[in-house]
């Protein structure tokens, strides 16, 4: 397949990137600082073009002819409110509808949502802690996943991704999913398994359209 990566920089980015790779397929990666890609293979098939989700006229006119865009866009700012997830999504979409790409991956947050289910610790701190330090960021995601639902996503057959915390272990290609549910006790996942989550459900018509939650 031919894939456009955003993101690619981040913890899960990087493992996307190296998995899409390693998997054989031709990569498109939009960075704001190219040399910040990380590329182990110099005769890989990819293309690393500058761009910033946020200012589409750097990247727009590449989108075509890609089978589907994955996105791992993400804030470090827990500062300052965001909209890298609700404009820098709006815009891949607005590209993709232009282009005629209908896939679209992207994260978002288990801890955006708090469901009954949920253990009692886990939801306090959840709520108390998590929640409060990532307040914009997660705001941000909510108007992401609010604007996927919209008619402004009308024909982009999108998938929201909800992991629980992420670690740096290995990858292992076994973890539980649920579509427009809620996984029970979800624990931890690890950004590798994360992006062989995204990697290998591109072609997979149950979550197009859906909010999937992938854990341990």
């Amino acid at each position: 397949m031919k894939l456009m990566l955003f993101g690619v920089t981040g913890g899960t980015g990087a493992q996307l990137l190296a998995q899409a790779l390693g998997a054989g397929h031709q990569v498109t990666a939009v960075a704001r600082d190219p040399a910040r890609v990380p590329v182990t293979d110099p005769d890989a098939p990819l293309t690393v073009l500058p761009g910033d989700a946020l200012a589409p006229e750097t990247w727009r006119q590449a989108v075509a002819g890609h089978d589907a865009v994955l996105s791992c866009l993400g804030s470090t700012d827990r500062k300052h409110p965001t909209t890298v997830y609700s404009q820098g999504t709006r815009n891949l979409v607005e590209a993709m509808r232009a282009s005629g790409v209908g896939r679209l991956l992207c994260l978002s947050s288990a801890g955006l949502e708090i469901t009954p289910e949920v253990p009692l610790p886990q939801r306090l701190v959840t709520r108390y802690v998590i929640q409060r330090l990532y307040r914009h960021g997660y705001a941000d995601m909510a108007r992401m996943e609010s604007l996927v639902r919209s008619p402004a996503a009308d024909g982009t057959a999108w998938t929201v991704v909800r992991p629980p915390m992420l670690t740096d272990g290995p990858l292992t290609g076994t973890y539980r999913t649920a579509e427009n549910a809620r996984l029970e006790r979800p624990k931890s996942l690890s950004r590798a398994d994360l992006a062989h989550y995204l990697l290998t459900h591109v072609d997979d018509r149950r979550a197009h359209r859906a909010v999937v939650e992938v854990a341990y």
